[in-house]
């Protein structure tokens, strides 16, 4: 079909929704309700552009939908027309994954914001996916409450968190996005609307479906809406640091830290390539309690150690740049201080600096290599890294890196339960338009 007869039906679909008023499961659309009187925005399709490509691949068409009902009827119009289909959000993690093996539309979240419901006393809110973090936790601070998922990278919005899973230092108090979520909104790849989870923490109601499609790098559906448990905003906040010599003897430290009472939020390990490293605590509650914890916490790590209510540095953001190697490490916990150690050594055997930052609370660290860097060398690197983790029951994964090491290495390494996840993408996208070959084993 030519390609203005596509860009046609495109937009055929999406306005359809704000004829008829209705979801594909039967519910009125917001579409409609929301736009019946309004003036007309701007065209939810259109042709791409030179900057609309996911990981190197260029799309030939954008479509930003307003709602779950306009996403649906996208999303089936681009099954009828057989379009390979990728979701983009705030385009911070877009390098990360495998590029798809074709992609014909890209759709946009970005026009799917805004907060649905917040229901402060029972501390729960219900946001569409294309809203960002940031703002986000500017509206539930007015009510002192917060969705305790850090945000590494600025732009970040809700869909993206949950496509990958996302977590940073906190993760040891709160928890990923996928303990956090308790519901979501789901439009499959052939346009039909799915709902799992509800509003009440403890409902377990097709729970395990946001359980399933957290992290799935949004190749088993488009997640437009979540429902989320929330936390109040701790009264009182400290980062307890101490600088030592090099990342084993931080992992020795950061094991003294979780061997006492403290209660950390957090405990992150920092070392820069080649130089010293740095723990630090993040205690919260209230003003009393965190004093007391605080000290107690400086007692335990040293005369030298420092308490600030500020985050040091490079506080949960990745340890590299745009155009650099990015690598997600994890280990148990006993063998956290192994893998520091081992990943400093492997650095200086393949002549390769490596900046590493994560959690010494739960396992999960954070690799950074230079762009620069030789491709040749960062892959051994990357196979001595894997060989690293897999001695400490972990894993490692190539989150991010530049065209020519990405030709080199299997970016997601051995899975043991592929075959499961292969049958559970032929359920939910029989046809493999959803984000083709961007998951682990070509998924």
């Amino acid at each position: 079909m030519p390609a203005d007869g596509i860009l046609d039906q495109l937009r055929d679909a999406a306005r359809e929704t704000a004829t008829d008023g209705r979801h594909s499961d039967g519910l009125p659309s917001q579409a409609a309700a929301g736009r019946a009187d309004a003036p007309a925005g701007p065209e939810p399709v259109r042709p791409a552009e030179e900057h609309d490509s996911i990981a190197g691949m260029p799309a030939r068409y954008v479509a930003a939908p307003r709602d779950t009902a306009e996403a649906a009827a996208l999303l089936r119009a681009a099954a009828a027309l057989d379009l390979a289909v990728t979701i983009r959000g705030g385009g911070t993690r877009q390098s990360w994954g495998s590029p798809p093996s074709r992609l014909d539309l890209i759709l946009d979240t970005t026009a799917l914001t805004g907060v649905v419901e917040h229901a402060a006393g029972d501390l729960i809110t219900v946001v569409r996916a294309g809203t960002r973090l940031d703002a986000l936790a500017a509206t539930l601070a007015g009510a002192r409450q917060q969705l305790a998922l850090d945000a590494p990278l600025p732009d970040g919005t809700v869909g993206g968190a949950v496509a990958t899973n996302a977590s940073g230092p906190r993760r040891m108090l709160y928890g990923t996005a996928r303990d956090l979520l308790i519901g979501v909104t789901l439009v499959r790849a052939d346009g039909v609307v799915a709902h799992a989870g509800g509003k009440v923490v403890k409902n377990v109601a097709g729970y395990d479906l946001g359980k399933l499609v957290t992290g799935a790098y949004g190749t088993l559906g488009l997640v437009t809406e979540c429902a989320f448990r929330l936390h109040p905003l701790p009264a009182a906040v400290a980062y307890v640091t101490r600088r030592v010599g090099d990342p084993a003897e931080a992992g020795r430290v950061a094991g003294t830290v979780r061997a006492a009472q403290l209660v950390p939020a957090a405990l992150e390990v920092d070392a820069p390539a080649g130089g010293a490293a740095a723990v630090t605590v993040l205690l919260e509650g209230t003003p009393a309690g965190v004093a007391a914890r605080a000290e107690a916490a400086r007692r335990l790590l040293g005369a030298d150690a420092t308490a600030s209510d500020e985050a040091p540095d490079g506080w949960g953001r990745y340890p590299w740049r745009d155009g650099d190697s990015g690598l997600k490490l994890t280990a148990a916990l006993s063998g956290v201080p192994r893998l520091l150690a081992d990943a400093r050594a492997a650095a200086d055997r393949h002549g390769v600096p490596v900046a590493l930052r994560g959690s010494a609370g739960v396992g999960v660290l954070y690799a950074g290599v230079p762009g620069t860097a030789d491709p040749e060398r960062v892959a051994g690197l990357v196979d001595a890294l894997r060989a690293a983790t897999a001695a400490v029951a972990g894993h490692a994964v190539v989150l991010t890196a530049p065209p020519a090491v990405r030709d080199r290495v299997d970016l997601w390494g051995p899975v043991d339960s592929l075959a499961l996840m292969r049958r559970v993408k032929q359920r939910f996208d029989p046809d493999a338009r959803l984000a083709p070959g961007r998951f682990v084993g070509g998924i």
